[in-house]
């Protein structure tokens, strides 16, 4: 509906949502409208960052986005960035399982075996003759249920195919075990080719699996937040991943001055209350609070944020999110000289491996971008759901580890010229099973608070796409309510809309 007062709409976290979400309105309701762009943090990025390693930069949250998906290309070329995409080299991802490294096996769905995967390098021979035998048990399933991935896999194919395929692939994304993570929300056309009819986990997971050849520069590592949906290991069609020349900071910054919103870092929201128009945001200390009056809201902080900030005003969206838990992780960059560096992408690392990383990114063989002056550059990614007391170490330790592994995997012994040292604490929402009926209440209750919004990487996928993909959409919705353009009536999301996201290196 037009109004005569030009809209306000505050935009509570100033990561990629909510700058997303910030840039997507003032297209929309035009250079009149009123956004205010809030978060705690003393700088913009949530859990992307882009940081100098020895001269170069370098992101140390999520590195990359799935090609494919149309949301990033989409928001760049608006932004004139699309000449600042760039694909990866040829090199290819291994991974570490068994004690040897080897290259990454092709034939599966996220780790789950089609009738064509080649596991040989990865299991033992019982591994490779549970594999074998599954297609010819019985399976019971209920369409339209869940079940813990793990926990499925386990039942199905025994220890080795969770342990040494699933887990590393899953856990680069949400930094999480494979035991506690849903398959719904985690591997949805699985679960879909199971809903279908498909009588065992290897016809499911050859159903879901894209009919593409062969690809270059797969996936290979660590980071926080993802970039895409489900895939064939070893299995595209076109270059599968894209990243920003100059790092992700590049379109942080570029979103930050297309929305022309009024950036207040450093200042925390306390509470957040419903009034008969509009909502009021309550700001700073509670020793000199501020009150913020606006017409509608935006939410692109964690789960345990929206809990706390939608107790009092919308009860039940703080309840549909309570069983959204999180994940810490560390990223540790660094930059080499004198040392040829593997040749490979990166390496995911099997959770029964006795390494303390879980994966490693190969930067300056996976991205030619990254070292013209011929550093050596490559990233660790440390910490799994659960795993909180073995990150609370000092950064000296954390490096000490990294290095000792860097050494065993790639006989990398020299001392690096640069080090950053990234923490990542609850950086990574967790999709347990049932995620997606969480989800469900969560938007139901939202959409019965006018003016209200959530996004981010508590909803339909932890990787950057799902994340701009949500926060483009609620900006539309409410564009139509508050603007004074016409917004169009976007729909909510489903995990058919927003693919889980994989791993970002």
């Amino acid at each position: 509906m037009a109004s005569a007062v030009p809209p306000s709409i505050a935009v509570v976290g100033a990561g990629i949502s909510g700058l997303a979400a910030a840039h997507r309105l003032r297209v929309l309701l035009g250079p009149a409208a009123r956004i205010v762009v809030v978060d705690r943090a003393d700088r913009i990025g949530g859990v992307l960052r882009t940081v100098d390693l020895a001269g170069r930069p370098f992101d140390v949250g999520a590195e990359a986005f799935l090609a494919r998906r149309p949301e990033v290309p989409e928001l760049l070329a608006e932004l004139g960035l699309a000449d600042e995409v760039v694909h990866p080299t040829g090199a290819r991802p291994t991974i570490r399982a068994g004690g040897r490294t080897v290259a990454m096996p092709g034939g599966t769905l996220m780790g789950v075996p089609t009738a064509g995967a080649q596991l040989g390098g990865v299991l033992s021979e019982a591994g490779l003759a549970a594999v074998a035998a599954e297609p010819g048990r019985p399976l019971k399933w209920e369409p339209g249920g869940d079940a813990a991935l793990g926990v499925l896999l386990r039942e199905r194919f025994g220890p080795e195919v969770p342990a040494r395929l699933t887990d590393p692939l899953l856990g680069g994304v949400y930094a999480g075990r494979v035991d506690a993570l849903g398959l719904r929300a985690t591997v949805p056309a699985l679960a879909a080719a199971l809903d279908a009819g498909a009588p065992s986990l290897t016809e499911a997971a050859t159903r879901a699996a894209p009919p593409v050849p062969a690809a270059t520069g797969g996936a290979g590592g660590s980071g926080s937040g993802g970039s895409g949906g489900p895939r064939v290991s070893g299995q595209a069609a076109g270059p599968v991943f894209g990243a920003v020349r100059g790092g992700y900071g590049v379109l942080l910054d570029a979103l930050s001055a297309a929305s022309d919103a009024e950036l207040r870092l450093g200042s925390t929201v306390r509470e957040l209350e419903r009034r008969e128009r509009g909502w009021r945001l309550v700001l700073g200390p509670t020793t000199a609070p501020e009150a913020l009056d606006v017409d509608a809201v935006v939410l692109a902080v964690p789960a345990p944020a929206v809990r706390k900030l939608l107790a009092g005003p919308v009860p039940a969206a703080a309840a549909a999110v309570e069983g959204i838990e999180l994940a810490s992780s560390v990223v540790i960059a660094f930059a080499f000289r004198g040392i040829a560096g593997p040749g490979t992408s990166g390496v995911l690392v099997a959770a029964d491996e006795p390494l303390a990383i879980k994966a490693a990114t190969h930067s300056s063989a996976k991205w030619a971008h990254v070292s013209p002056d011929g550093l050596v550059r490559l990233r660790v990614s440390l910490g799994r759901f659960g795993e909180a007391a073995t990150l609370q170490v000092d950064d000296t330790e954390l490096v000490a580890r990294a290095r000792a592994d860097l050494a065993t995997l790639h006989g990398i012994t020299a001392d690096p010229v640069a080090v950053h040292v990234q923490r990542w604490g609850g950086g990574l929402p967790q999709y347990a099973p049932g995620h997606l009926d969480r989800v469900a209440a969560l938007e139901a209750a939202v959409a019965a608070a006018p003016g209200l919004e959530v996004v981010g990487a508590a909803l339909y996928g932890v990787g950057v796409p799902a994340c701009v993909g949500t926060a483009r959409a609620a900006a539309e919705r409410l564009a139509g309510v508050t603007g004074t353009a016409a917004g169009s009536a976007a729909p909510r999301g489903s995990m058919e809309a927003w693919p889980a996201s994989t791993t970002p290196s």
